[in-house]
């Protein structure tokens, strides 16, 4: 049985999800603040402090995803603080130099920046802002379309190392390449696809073939959210039990209005999955703009 935060989350009830993380928050000791013992991803930075008017670091622990996600709300905040600052991935930095009122800094991990007026991690900006994602729409990247052929569907079926239930086969892709089709892998790949050394380490670069693309298909990670991010049509595959952020009933998700989720419909059942997407992909052709019939 889920955690009644995850649980919350999963069903879009988020006063309830912030209710909970509030009083998770209150009974923290201080002193384990950001503790520089554990992993970045383990720590906690916010400790409930007000953030108006003043000046705020915004660290980025977490995964390259999460970062994405998240970043939608950094306009809120910087509405409200008198400066931000945001300690980013330097991997990302290159698809947020338009964001106004930010000041971008790379993440050293053996240097971080020292503290600030308020320091917070980029996942707690929601409950720190009382914000839904409906209440902050996904900021335009002005990312400029790579040139592709007509129909293009962009594919990504490993989630690396961090979940490996979250990966597909990559052989279960190969119906998915009757038409043009493109790898958003970083390694080669054995499938008939437009490029078969993979994807370029480039996170611009690999936006451009996103917003290229005609559809995203992926599993759960990075790729998902850029696609999101970028309002691009994307598939997303997820096992039985998802992460928190995904619905464990329906199809859409209030994260990213172009988004289809498509669900095991029991642990370990990618056959069903494959087979509903290439079902889907056959009976709503792909056009070029990237709309679906």
């Amino acid at each position: 049985m889920d955690d009644p935060w995850t649980q919350a989350m999963r069903r879009g009830d988020f006063p309830a999800a912030w209710g909970m993380a509030a009083k998770a928050l209150a009974a923290r000791d201080p002193v384990t603040r950001d503790d520089p013992s554990l992993p970045y991803h383990l720590r906690w930075v916010w400790d409930g402090r007000p953030f108006d008017g003043r000046r705020v670091l915004v660290r980025c622990y977490h995964g390259l995803g999460d970062t994405l996600m998240f970043s939608r709300f950094l306009p809120l905040l910087a509405r409200r603080a008198a400066r931000v600052t945001v300690e980013m991935q330097p991997h990302l930095l290159p698809l947020f130099r338009g964001f106004p009122g930010i000041d971008l800094r790379p993440f050293d991990v053996a240097r971080p920046l020292p503290p600030q007026e308020c320091d917070i991690e980029i996942m707690e900006l929601p409950l720190a802002l009382r914000a839904s994602p409906i209440d902050a729409p996904i900021p335009q990247m002005g990312i400029t379309p790579a040139a592709l052929p007509s129909g293009t569907v962009a594919l990504c079926w490993g989630a690396g190392d961090w979940d490996r239930e979250r990966s597909v086969p990559q052989a279960m892709f190969a119906p998915l390449c009757d038409g043009p089709a493109l790898s958003l892998m970083p390694g080669p790949s054995g499938l008939p696809v437009l490029n078969p050394d993979g994807c370029p380490l480039d996170m611009v670069l690999t936006a451009q073939l996103v917003a290229g693309s005609a559809l995203v298909i992926t599993v759960d990670t990075m790729i998902a959210h850029l696609a999101g991010m970028l309002g691009w049509p994307v598939w997303l595959l997820v096992k039985h039990d998802p992460d928190w952020r995904w619905p464990t009933e329906g199809t859409r998700t209030p994260w990213y209005p172009t988004m289809r989720v498509f669900r095991q419909p029991a642990p370990g059942d990618w056959e069903a999955v494959m087979a509903d997407v290439t079902r889907a992909l056959r009976h709503e052709p792909v056009l070029a703009t990237g709309a679906m019939t």
